[in-house]
């Protein structure tokens, strides 16, 4: 492997990265050639800009390595202030000695603005002080997950289905993460197979539960062999009906979405994937190339997106990414209240900030845009849905009366 070369330029404008050179480069003629082939997608403006910029000795065939990507990334203080003018409350949390979790692909990386700290796709994955200061009500376990595990690796809240946990890596780490309390803290990463045999057990064992959740960290940093083990396992139980997938990946690490990995997915249908969506800007060539071959594998997709505060609580942003999203065939399906893990106050917003944003695309868009606005209640309790008030009660005649997404009142006659 070629020795990364990091290169930190003073002469760069603001949100502006340097302009690759003006004649075909090595990397760019490869890249066209796989294009051409359909090995690759094709690389979006950014990602040629920061590749030209940062790793200039770097051929295509490297850069489109999910490997590459993964050993390549962004983990500490000195590999971010390389690429990114670090403002004063991102540079206090590193001289705080904490340790919080740090990781970015590089192909995430080429999407965050150099100087603009305050960048939705930015504040996702680099962190602030903020996430030091411990607000009431915050807990390293918000959802119960400790109390409702069976078995290691095992979550078993809901009667007919449990959520597999293969794994505590992800090839990017998002500061509101709900299981920041469990991610990156071992050097294995991944559970052990005796673990996961363990669970394997469990699930055959109890024939109640029709439906599988493989999440993490992200199962799509498996090895393609350590996910159809897993996956074929999971296939020979009689009473497991579908199989999900949680992931990340297609929005920060495209590259892992091979003709190899996805022709070994759709061996085991029915099998749905649950991705992870935050905002429009990660809607590149990439990404969407990744989600269309997953779609014509047959695979059907949904997003679950957190609503983050001054990231997309706003029913045009929020409307922009369901649009996108939709055009890669990937269903918006959950719109999450983020969960109170220790250091998000900064992330939360009010309830009424979500409620508003469903009443602002209900109606007024495509009702497949339209998501299911949750919160995991706290505890332990699931998700329960919140739906802005168009149930107005009964009419003295003993009619439903119903508000619609204009504000009109409608009878309907419920007997």
């Amino acid at each position: 492997m070629k020795k990364v070369k990091f290169i930190v330029q003073e002469s760069i404008l603001e949100n502006e990265l340097v302009e690759p050179p003006s004649t075909e480069n090595e990397f760019a003629i490869l890249t066209r050639r796989n294009v051409q082939n359909a090995n690759f997608p094709e690389l979006g403006e950014k990602s040629l800009k920061f590749i030209s910029q940062y790793f200039p000795e770097v051929t295509a065939k490297e850069w489109n390595d999910w490997h590459w990507q993964i050993r390549n990334s962004y983990t500490s203080l000195q590999s971010l202030t390389s690429i990114l003018k670090l403002s004063s409350e991102e540079m206090k949390v590193f001289k705080s000695k904490t340790n919080l979790p740090v990781r970015i692909t590089p192909y995430y990386a080429s999407l965050l603005s150099s100087f603009d700290s305050k960048q939705p796709l930015r504040r996702s994955v680099v962190p602030v002080f903020n996430e030091l200061i411990i607000s009431k009500g915050e807990e390293n376990d918000p959802l119960g997950e400790h109390g409702d595990t069976t078995v290691s690796c095992i979550v078993h809240r809901y009667p007919d289905r449990v959520l597999f946990l293969v794994t505590d890596f992800c090839s990017t780490y998002c500061r509101y993460c709900t299981r920041s309390h469990t991610v990156a803290k071992t050097q294995s990463h991944h559970a052990m197979k005796s673990e996961w045999d363990l669970a394997l057990e469990y699930i055959s064992n109890h024939p109640e539960i029709r439906d599988v959740l493989i999440s993490g960290g992200d199962p799509l940093t498996l090895s393609d062999s350590q996910l159809e083990y897993l996956l074929s396992k999971i296939r020979q139980i009689e009473h497991v009906e579908i199989i999900r997938l949680g992931s990340k990946v297609p929005a920060v690490l495209p590259q892992r979405i091979t003709t190899k990995l996805v022709n070994m997915l759709k061996k085991y249908h029915p099998l749905f994937l649950s991705l992870h969506f935050t905002h429009p800007d990660e809607l590149t060539e990439e990404t969407k190339f990744a989600c269309r071959r997953l779609a014509d594998a047959g695979i059907p997709m949904g997003s679950q997106t957190v609503l983050l505060k001054d990231i997309n609580d706003d029913a045009q942003v929020y409307k922009k990414l369901a649009h996108e999203l939709l055009k890669v065939r990937v269903r918006p399906y959950y719109l999450y209240q983020c969960d109170p893990i220790p250091g998000s106050a900064h992330f939360r917003t009010p309830v009424e900030k979500g409620l508003e944003i469903i009443q602002n695309m209900r109606g007024h868009t495509s009702g497949y845009a339209v998501p299911h606005y949750v919160i995991d209640a706290p505890g332990g309790g699931g998700k329960i849905p919140l739906l802005p008030n168009y149930y107005q009660g009964k009419d003295e005649d003993g009619n439903v009366v119903l508000k619609n997404y204009e504000g009109g009142l409608y009878n309907y006659p419920d007997y």
